[in-house]
């Protein structure tokens, strides 16, 4: 597939976009509109936007590639994502909704402080740029690659002009428009990832039954691991566990789905949401797995040395668009921009969202329609767009892990402290030092990092995503040490 097609492809894509955002935010652009879409929005169609912001081009590109090496073992993770999915439903969602939450960062602020709330909101805001701009680069190497080295496009401008084609369908409408644009973006996702499977296996000499048995035959279908507690990182417990914990912190203390699920009228609705999403994301993760054996089984088949790419990131788009015919490249481009768009154009929206109301404090104001707070809030959103710029530039140049697992390494230091945060503010009773908290919120992923670095020598134990647990526990222990008096509101 040549390069002019495929970029063909991406800017028609845009542009139904664009009309999208324009039908969708042309009666109202006020900040109440783009920060909670008025507490408007229908369940079903939040429920089935947030698959295609919670999968993102990570899921759709690296979790098939790390089959090869992992085989089906990031079920496991799987399975915790779902019990923390229950867990935000059951246990956060109510705490939101009867505190009436727009940013959920105030939540700290009227339980532990001024400092424990700015402390929380900066932790997001480092979290979520960081994983949003991994997420993106994944995505941004495949355009690179296949279209943009064509003309001799430098690396960093093929990342501004993503952001630019983002920016300009989310900066009006907000989290209203990008609930129907994410909906409108899932479609194509799910489509995507069905045919990917029906077109490989279609090359495979393949039906439905010799695809499932292939799969499952296949040197690549081993779900558990159970061996070696100690030294292994795919050992399930850790698996399970870890996904537990990233989960409540990447989805149920973050702002960019809480952001979603708060815009719905009631409380009963958010929790049909959550469990609804929670079902499909488990199976479109099965999906996903099933697309890497297939890829795998493919190229062995096909004499595709696999070793010779430069991660395995690139399998998926190096079968899809080299070996595959037109239209499964096609197909591959669709679920690849459709995962990319909705998963960047989410967080801008939260990232703009929390900036606004926990710094620039929208919130407070009473004219939401204010001219001056929207071009403020304009401005925020671009220079978002500019710090994920420069970090996705950083992280090429170092970079040379899996996306996937770069990911929630990343926010097992990150969000870690978080969880931290929010544990102590609704399991105890007690008050923190509040000043002492930013150093605390330091202190502890960096102690998680000499842990990590060195658990193997220290302890003969390989740390894996339950890195989060650890980082949360140690950040709820020193701010239990560092604790003042008990708290007397009961509202909490």
């Amino acid at each position: 597939m040549t390069p002019a097609i495929l970029l063909s492809f991406l800017l028609g894509y845009f542009a139904l976009l664009v009309g999208v955002a324009y039908f969708t935010s042309r009666n109202s652009s006020d900040n109440a509109s783009f920060f909670i879409a008025n507490r408007s929005s229908k369940w079903y169609l939040v429920a089935f936007g947030m698959i295609g912001t919670a999968l993102s081009g990570v899921t759709f590109i690296s979790v098939p590639g790390a089959v090869g090496k992992s085989e089906f073992g990031y079920f496991q993770f799987v399975l915790g994502n779902a019990v923390g999915f229950i867990i935000i439903a059951t246990v956060l969602l109510p705490l939101y909704y009867r505190m009436n939450l727009i940013s959920i960062y105030t939540y700290l602020e009227k339980r532990l402080g001024k400092y424990s709330y700015k402390t929380g909101a900066v932790i997001f805001l480092i979290s979520r740029t960081i994983g949003s701009s991994f997420r993106l680069y994944l995505v941004a190497i495949v355009l690179q690659k296949f279209i943009f080295d064509a003309w001799n496009v430098p690396f960093w401008l093929t990342i501004v002009l993503c952001l630019l084609l983002i920016w300009i369908y989310t900066h009006k409408g907000g989290l209203k428009t990008i609930i129907i644009t994410d909906t409108l973006q899932t479609v194509f996702l799910l489509l995507s990832v069905i045919l990917s499977i029906i077109f490989i296996s279609k090359s495979l000499n393949l039906d439905i039954t010799g695809t499932f048995e292939a799969v499952k035959n296949s040197s690549y279908s081993k779900i558990f691991f159970w061996e070696d507690f100690m030294g292994s990182k795919s050992h399930f417990i850790k698996q399970f566990l870890g996904g537990i914990f990233v989960t409540i912190a990447m989805t149920g203390l973050d702002q960019d789905l809480m952001q979603k699920n708060l815009s719905m009228k009631t409380i009963k609705e958010a929790q049909k949401n959550m469990f609804t999403f929670t079902g499909v994301f488990v199976v479109m993760n099965i999906f996903f797995l099933s697309v890497g054996a297939l890829l795998y089984i493919y190229a062995a088949k096909n004499g595709i040395d696999v070793t010779a790419l430069k991660t395995p990131d690139h399998l998926y788009p190096e079968i899809a668009l080299n070996h595959l015919n037109i239209i499964p490249g096609i197909i591959f481009m669709l679920g690849l921009t459709a995962a990319t768009f909705a998963t960047t154009d989410s967080a801008l929206t939260a990232l703009t969202t929390s900036f606004c109301v926990d710094f620039l404090h929208f919130d407070k104001k009473e004219d939401q329609q204010d001219k001056k707070l929207v071009n403020q809030r304009h401005m925020v959103h671009i220079g978002f767009s500019f710090l994920m710029v420069a970090v996705i530039l950083v992280f090429k140049a170092i970079n040379n892990d899996s996306v996937v697992n770069s990911i929630f390494t990343a926010a097992g230091y990150t969000y870690g402290p978080l969880v931290g945060l929010f544990a102590f503010g609704m399991l105890t009773r007690k008050a923190v030092a509040d000043r002492l908290v930013p150093y605390i919120c330091i202190i502890s992923p960096l102690l998680c990092f000499v842990i990590n670095t060195h658990s193997m020598q220290w302890f003969g134990y390989a740390m894996s995503f339950e890195l989060i647990v650890l980082n949360g526990l140690i950040t709820f222990l020193l701010l239990w040490i560092t604790g003042k008096s008990t708290v007397t509101q009961t509202e909490f």
